[in-house]
């Protein structure tokens, strides 16, 4: 009888043991899961709905930031573009007498609010691919101290880009009141351009982010960058006006097309291309996915290099 008990004792601890390590071991690979970041296109938008809050506080928190201590404090976003496009207008039309070829008349401020409204689009993506590569290393405490959703950081940098669009945007439609009596009954339609391009603009600041942790050239490599998509773009003309070779370079500018909607529906009083604009989006949309998928893929090891 004794040894039966203690065989069922024994019988007991060994249960139990086995039990235990079958815990220990689903914990471990319950842990192991939770470094693996999810990739899926569901996930993403779960990410940026859930974290929408807190997306907007830091973009608000960001663009508060920029003007930090100065008298004028936010007026700064509106009177920078002001001064910008002031200064063009006096150049461009009074000093070189330049006119944009494609705009009807010879008002004042032709050439510059054209230029202007395509400096808009190039600016905002500009601006997201020379912040991309500091939106991780320039956080480190949010991957080395504190659980931090990585993965929004550059909805908050295209959105605080996109703030600095809108600010710029009152002032084209100021300078085009002001120097054509009328602003464009289509310019209410910028949404449809700026959406596919806050959405390229945060693919690549997905990109650019992991790249930056573990490249710091690539820091370096932007500016050049951005000035090669500055003089590959129709900023400073019109695309018509430039050879069959060139315009093939400029056609495969991702900012080419959007900057062409953008004076549509800004100044040309023009509807935009629908179904260019949807193949567009279509396109910056699965780009978008693909950037948070090497994303989320890569920012297991941001804590090492960190």
């Amino acid at each position: 009888m004794l040894w039966r008990r203690r065989a069922r004792l024994d019988r007991g601890k060994s249960s139990d043991t086995i039990s235990l390590g079958r815990k220990t071991i689903e914990g471990e690979h319950v842990t192991s899961l939770m470094f693996r970041h999810a990739t899926s296109p569901q996930s993403l938008l779960r990410s940026t709905w859930a974290h929408r809050e807190l997306i907007v506080q830091l973009a608000r928190k960001d663009v508060i930031g920029r003007y930090k201590g100065s008298l004028l404090g936010l007026a700064w976003s509106f009177l920078s573009p002001l001064f910008v496009l002031g200064v063009y207008t006096l150049f461009f039309t009074e000093v070189f007498h330049v006119r944009w070829a494609t705009m009807e008349g010879s008002g004042k401020g032709q050439y510059a609010t054209a230029l202007f409204a395509g400096l808009i689009i190039y600016t905002v993506f500009a601006d997201c691919i020379t912040r991309g590569t500091q939106l991780v290393t320039s956080n480190a405490n949010y991957v080395t101290k504190v659980i931090f959703p990585l993965d929004i950081l550059p909805w908050i940098s295209s959105l605080t880009a996109i703030y600095h669009a809108l600010a710029s945007l009152v002032v084209l439609a100021a300078f085009s009141l002001i120097f054509t009596g009328h602003i464009a009954s289509t310019f209410l339609l910028f949404p449809v351009v700026f959406f596919p391009l806050m959405l390229l603009s945060t693919a690549a600041g997905w990109l650019l982010a992991s790249l930056g942790v573990y490249a710091r050239d690539v820091g370096q490599m932007t500016t050049l960058i951005t000035l090669a998509v500055l003089y590959t773009s129709p900023v400073f003309f019109p695309l018509d006006h430039v050879s069959t070779g060139m315009r093939s370079v400029m056609l495969l500018n991702p900012l080419t097309f959007l900057i062409e909607q953008a004076r549509k529906v800004l100044l040309w009083n023009q509807l935009p291309d629908v179904l260019g604009l949807a193949i567009y989006t279509a396109w910056c949309l699965l780009a978008c996915w693909l950037a948070y998928v090497w994303f989320q893929r890569t920012r297991g090891g941001f804590i090492d290099v960190l």
